[in-house]
């Protein structure tokens, strides 16, 4: 071997295999393991640049891991002047192969304890030079291992994905189930061999919102990261703040997209969709820039299942199940044009259509209506259904819109993910109860399947019920279903005041049925404290102070 090649493969080696060392202590202490990690350390980055300081003859800088652009964690060490005879043939011919062979006797021989390296393992070699910076690539497969991997991961799938509730794979295991499952040494990547996986887990989590939400958020971002460190960055460059936009490059004009390629992208375009609508539209932009079709079909007309435009009498829409929007121009601010919308909406979500979607409503009147309901959003879905209420002959359309759209643990996207996202349904469903007493069952309805964990939109319902309808015996099972249909921050409603014998009966008897955490619930709603319901029990007299007193044994 070349003398200087040597003493930079040694220089090199010694600071690798200390850290190494160190690492590999550090790794073997970690007791949250997950059967899908073959090995943590899949990279090794060596770069000189004679533009650094140091000795005269540059730096080395070492990174044990992918290094990001605003982060600078390299260990350093300067160059000594042999640095100044390795060309590029010295390093292809034989420092590199060097290095890989160091490198593969400590991974088949185990130096590091048997979960370090992974399976596959990334050299780069970056050589800043006055005339320009080289970049040379080694990748090295244990065969054993990946075979191991490949072993492992059906047998996950068997166990853990496919067989039945109430079995389900561990939160960190589903971190790497979805990148291997963006990873071509493990995967065909086509949307028939990866989509009922996705599907399964999604389905297995539907009753669980926060692990569903999990799960989208890891395959969403597993779809991201192959989208742009695999395929996006072969044919475009960051451009933009924060390289957030893309450019295409000089060198891509004219190439020929391999079309499977093409299409498990924009398939990558509609999976991130759902957690991130407006990166789905910019991937599909980009794929129509590389000639998709198929992209280009999806942004005008959607997927193709749902008629895309319709003309009516009284108003004209469009439908894209694809970015999950519909369009409503009313041509005049009318019950007909209502109608007419509703029964279109209507007729979308009982086809199939996603009931999690956005509503864009053009109208000539400037008059924008919205429920007395502080927390709700000022969307235009909001604004769409508030204006359809003023009409009572709408009211058994808007109510059977609503029997249609309500769906557990989903959200509108009619705003941006947080404490405005309400469930598909919901103002209709608010409204309605509001300005009508035909749909309080509806209403209850709504109550008992709305998320409490991560909506709170109704939590201040119940004032808005009490002030339209009054607070009367008849009224209490529809109130009682409404506090409890509120969020644990919900505060006490003011206007709810047990002031009378027929309240506190009511009161009684609904609550006879319920569990003791539901009467905790709806008690302090209405009292606030223990200490102040004790208090106005205290003040009362008979009858009414024993009816207190019994609601005040059911408060801990």
């Amino acid at each position: 071997m070349n003398a200087s090649v040597q003493l930079f493969l040694d220089e090199v080696w010694s600071l690798i295999s200390g850290i190494y060392e160190k690492e590999s202590k550090r790794i073997r202490e970690i007791k949250e393991v997950s059967r899908l990690q073959a090995g943590i350390k899949d990279y090794l980055g060596v770069a000189w640049s004679n533009r650094k300081a140091g000795d005269g003859y540059g730096v080395i800088s070492i990174d044990l891991d992918r290094p990001f652009d605003w982060s600078d964690s390299s260990y350093r060490l300067n160059a000594g002047p042999y640095i100044c005879d390795i060309t590029d043939d010295l390093i292809t011919g034989e420092w590199l192969p060097a290095l890989r062979t160091r490198l593969a006797e400590a991974m088949s021989a185990g130096t590091y304890g048997p979960r370090f390296f992974d399976y596959r393992f990334e050299i780069v070699l970056e050589m800043e030079r006055e005339e320009g910076l080289s970049t040379f690539t080694e990748v090295l497969i244990d065969e054993d291992k990946l075979a191991a991997q490949k072993q492992e991961l059906e047998g996950f799938i068997q166990s853990k994905v496919l067989r039945d509730l109430p079995v389900r794979p561990k939160e960190l295991d589903e971190f790497f189930f979805a990148r291997h499952l963006l990873n071509s040494d493990l995967f065909e990547q086509r949307e028939a061999q990866l989509e009922p996986l996705i599907g399964r887990l999604e389905e297995k989590h539907g009753s669980n919102p926060d692990r569903l939400l999990g799960w989208v958020s890891q395959y969403t971002s597993a779809f991201r990261e192959w989208a742009e460190e695999r395929f996006l960055v072969r044919y475009f460059e960051r451009t933009g703040s924060f390289g957030q936009d893309w450019k295409r490059k000089d060198a891509a004009d004219g190439v020929v997209v391999n079309e499977e390629e093409l299409d498990f992208f924009v398939y990558a375009a509609l999976k991130v969709g759902r957690r991130e609508p407006e990166l789905r539209a910019r991937y599909l932009e980009l794929a129509v820039q590389l000639g998709s079709e198929k992209a280009a079909g999806y942004i005008k007309n959607g997927s193709g299942r749902f008629q895309h435009r319709f003309e009516g009498n009284a108003i004209q829409a469009a439908a894209n199940d694809v970015t999950e929007t519909i369009d409503i121009r009313l041509h005049a601010e009318e019950e007909a044009a209502y109608r007419e919308a509703l029964t279109y909406i209507t007729g979308l979500l009982s086809e199939g259509f996603p009931k999690e979607y956005k509503l864009n409503l053009r109208s000539p009147s400037k008059d924008k209506h919205y429920l007395p309901l502080n927390k709700l959003a000022k969307s235009q879905l909001h604004r769409f259904f508030a204006g359809a209420l003023r009409y009572p002959g709408l009211h058994p359309l808007i109510a059977k819109y609503a029997e249609t759209a309500m769906e557990e643990f989903a959200w509108y996207k009619d705003v941006e993910p947080g404490e405005k996202s309400v469930m598909p349904g919901t103002y209709a469903v608010l409204g309605i109860g509001l300005v009508s007493t035909e749909y309080f069952p509806l209403l209850r309805r709504y109550m008992e399947i709305v998320d409490t964990e991560h909506q709170s939109a109704q939590d201040g319902y119940a004032e808005a019920f009490i002030e339209a309808h009054g607070l009367t015996p008849d009224r209490m099972p529809v109130l009682v279903a409404i506090l409890l249909g509120g969020s644990d921050s919900a505060k006490p409603v003011k206007s709810f005041v047990i002031n009378t014998p027929d309240l506190a009966d009511a009161l009684l008897s609904e609550l006879e049925s319920k569990k003791d955490y539901e009467r905790e619930t709806v008690l302090h709603r209405i009292f606030g404290t223990r200490a102040k319901l004790a208090q106005s029990a205290r003040k009362e007299t008979s009858p009414m102070q024993e009816k207190l007193e019994r609601l005040l044994a059911w408060y801990p």
